[in-house]
Order: C-alpha cells, then structure tokens, then sequence
C-alpha cells in the first residue's frame, strides 16, 4: 500500500510540474498576453520598466511606469479588449519582442511590445499599438 501510495504522489507531482511548464514554459509575453487581453493596466504595469515608451495610434510618450499605467488604462477604457493573440515573437535574451493582433472596442489594433531583460528580471521597454 505504502509503495502505491509513493508511486501516485510521484506522479502527480511529476504532472503538476509538467502543467505548470505548459502555462508559462518560461515564455514572458505569455502573462503579458494575458493582461492585454483583459485590459488590466494594473498587472499589466508590474512589468513596466521604471521609464518606457508608450505609442497609441501615433501619439508617442515617454513617460514613467505610473504614466504610462494611466496611458494604458485609459486605453482600455476607451478600447475595451476582446481578443489579443500573438502573432509573431523574436529576439533573443536580453532583447525580444512580440507583434501581435487585438481586437478592441470594435476596432482592430497591432501591437508590438519590447522587453529586455535586466538583472534576471524581464522590463517591458515599449508598447506600439496602431490602428489597422
């Protein structure tokens, strides 16, 4: 009994390991993707960098990380997101960036976002999104 019960909990914690890879497999645009697809400024900005670039439909700031967390909520507000899928990604550590497609507010977006990475840490360095 005891050796059943040994073999189940190896398994099952061989299987939570494999989920937990499956969801993020170390891929940073995969949360990001998340949080633009649900329009939340708010964990969206946790991976800002401390200065960035933000461009909405040509109307380019650099600006702070609560700036631009303001930037972004006020875009979805605006724009309300149904959808965003990536559609391309490239680069390689420090530097990558992910092109992707968003349908908003009944209008359809492309959007590039730049992350580097510093320290260990990924940093969103700059967020285009263009009206299509």
């Amino acid at each position: 009994m005891k050796k059943y019960l040994l073999i189940t909990i190896l398994l099952l914690s061989t299987a939570f390991k494999y989920d937990a890879r499956a969801i993020d497999d170390g891929d940073v645009f995969i949360p990001i993707s998340r949080y633009m697809a649900s329009g939340d400024s708010d964990k969206l900005s946790v991976w800002f960098a401390d200065n960035l670039q933000i461009d909405v439909m040509g109307n380019i700031n650099n600006c702070t990380r609560n700036q631009a967390k303001l930037i972004m909520r006020n875009f979805f507000t605006n724009y309300t997101p149904k959808s965003f899928k990536i559609m391309h990604k490239s680069g390689r550590p420090p530097m990558n960036y992910a092109v992707a497609n968003m349908d908003a507010g009944g209008s359809q977006f492309r959007v590039i976002i730049y992350v580097k990475t510093v320290d260990g840490r990924n940093e969103i360095l700059q967020i285009k999104i263009e009206s299509q």
